[in-house]
């Protein structure tokens, strides 16, 4: 693994695992500690973060494998009923993963809400 490489890693697992942590690091009940608005400000900002993931993944998904399938049947004609199926089931199953990524947005936001 080159340089760049461990960099970026090491970014990401900084990020994921440890910047979490200063959540924990306040007592509750203390001045300036979390409220009510700050949980539904974070719920909110979490139902935004959720979906726009999803949506991006998912679009990349979907586009890769209609790319391959298109290419695929660029190359063999005869082979674009083989093709087309599993390409479809593989395209339904990625739009429901977006679906559920819609479907947590969805009950982030209701906690917001309450």
């Amino acid at each position: 693994m080159n340089n760049r490489k461990l960099g970026t890693a090491a970014l990401t697992f900084v990020a994921a695992f440890l910047v979490p942590l200063a959540a924990f690091a306040q007592e509750a009940g203390h001045a300036g500690g979390a409220n009510e608005f700050n949980v539904k400000t974070w719920a909110a900002a979490g139902a935004g973060f959720a979906i726009a993931l999803g949506v991006l993944g998912g679009a990349m998904g979907q586009g890769k494998a209609a790319a391959a399938a298109l290419e695929g049947i660029s190359r063999n004609p005869g082979a674009a009923a083989r093709i087309q199926t599993p390409m479809i089931l593989g395209l339904a199953l990625i739009e429901s993963l977006v679906l559920l990524s819609f479907v947590i947005a969805f009950f982030l936001q209701g906690l917001a809400s309450k």
